[in-house]
């Protein structure tokens, strides 16, 4: 195709947004509020995905151990413990380590209570295990309980990771996920048929005009590429004005909440990634539909 050809083809295709106003509005329209519904999920889905991923991020196995081993059997079962395969980190925590810790975890007026545990400690020693995969926890626990059967005559080692409630926020958070992803599928698909269906319906109402061109003599792609351009056009200032709402929403959001979101220790997802992930999908999907909206639109009135 020759460069002024091409020059031809997208100034038409500008032409014809602006002399097709109303339906180029309604084009328009059709793809800001199908894609906001559908940014809006996106950034739901993302935010719920980072606050489980926030979540299983704090799972860890709390491994206390009896009083009466020395050294030598703590440097032991700190090895055997980072040698299972699905255990990130062992942190040895010795009891004064914990007393401490416990001490800046609680509140002014309750810490004086502690003072009198300074020469009668009663908390023992322990290891921090994290994992690669926090949904191993039970497994990797499991595994640890067994190391009191192969080492002595009684259990030197009692294991803690809040049985019974971490399976059971594992299984709503995975159900989260789950949902979120249909969800956002679903939503996609939705806006996919409402913004083509709108784009046909703006390409229709030009069927004559379509006719003409072709009983004259104009070849197919000649017809086709002004439409081709302003599905692009269309598509690109839908999604454009849509992505531009959605962040400048999400940064007052983020904003407005972001001491209470401290208070809570809840993570958001950063605007640099919601820009990127978020705006870029919303972009793409925008301008990917209007020009096959169009071309697809277009095709059926080809053939005269």
């Amino acid at each position: 195709m020759k460069f002024s050809t091409l020059v031809r083809h997208i100034r038409e295709g500008v032409k014809n947004v602006f002399r097709n106003g109303w339906m180029s509005f309604a084009s328009i329209g059709s793809i800001v509020v199908s894609l906001f519904v559908l940014g809006v999920f996106m950034l739901l889905a993302l935010n719920v995905n980072q606050w489980a991923d926030q979540f299983d991020s704090q799972v860890q196995v709390n491994v206390y151990l009896e009083s009466d081993i020395g050294q030598s059997k703590i440097d032991e079962l700190k090895t055997r413990i980072g040698n299972i395969a699905e255990v990130k980190q062992v942190t040895f925590v010795s009891k004064e380590a914990g007393l401490e810790k416990l001490r800046e975890d609680l509140d002014e007026d309750v810490k004086g209570a502690l003072d009198g545990y300074k020469d009668s400690n009663p908390l023992p020693d322990s290891f921090e295990v994290e994992l690669f995969d926090a949904q191993q926890v039970s497994y990797v626990a499991k595994q640890i309980l067994a190391f009191n059967e192969t080492d002595a005559d009684k259990p030197i080692i009692s294991v803690k990771y809040g049985q019974g409630y971490v399976e059971k926020l594992f299984r709503i958070t995975n159900a989260v996920r789950n949902v979120g992803l249909v969800v956002v599928a679903g939503l996609a698909v939705m806006a996919m048929f409402l913004i083509s269906t709108t784009i046909k319906m703006t390409i229709l109402a030009r069927r004559r005009e379509i006719g003409i061109m072709k009983l004259v003599g104009a070849t197919n792609n000649f017809i086709r590429w002004p439409f081709f351009i302003e599905g692009i056009i269309i598509g690109l200032a839908g999604s454009g004005i849509t992505t531009a709402l959605l962040l400048y929403g999400y940064s007052e959001l983020i904003a407005s909440t972001h001491y209470n979101m401290g208070l809570m220790m809840i993570e958001v997802v950063d605007m640099n990634k919601v820009g990127w992930l978020v705006g870029g999908s919303l972009v793409a999907l925008g301008t990917l539909i209007g020009v096959w909206g169009s071309v697809v639109s277009v095709r059926k009135h080809l053939k005269v």
